[in-house]
């Protein structure tokens, strides 16, 4: 999260770099533990670069297939050690295949950018 810089009233905002190694650093750790996570990756102003002070993380997790509802996996997936704060979609490999297959409107999951696992 920001910190404050000695006395001033100054917040300094981690670096986009800072933020996206933490959350390649997550992921990796996060893999090792849990095989059915298939991919992670970030999009938002992080992925299209007007990244700054106030900016949070938008991250898409795949996993292989899951028995909850979509508004409940975030839960499973603790990012509150990431510099800033994290706004989560999880989705099975079935659905992110049927949701990237939609041809209408602004597809904000074009500008994910994927990490290495």
């Amino acid at each position: 999260m920001p910190v404050r810089s000695l006395n001033s009233s100054v917040l300094i905002w981690p670096k986009r770099e800072q933020v996206v190694t933490a959350l390649e650093a997550w992921a990796k750790k996060t893999k090792a533990v849990n095989p059915a996570l298939c991919r992670v990756g970030y999009f938002g102003s992080v992925a299209r670069g007007d990244w700054g002070v106030g900016s949070d993380l938008d991250v898409v997790i795949l996993v292989e297939e899951s028995k909850l509802p979509f508004e409940r996996r975030a839960i499973l997936f603790d990012l509150s050690d990431l510099p800033v704060a994290v706004d989560v979609l999880v989705y099975t490999a079935a659905e992110w295949e049927r949701l990237t297959n939609r041809r209408a409107g602004k597809r904000w999951w074009e500008e994910v950018i994927w990490l290495s696992l």
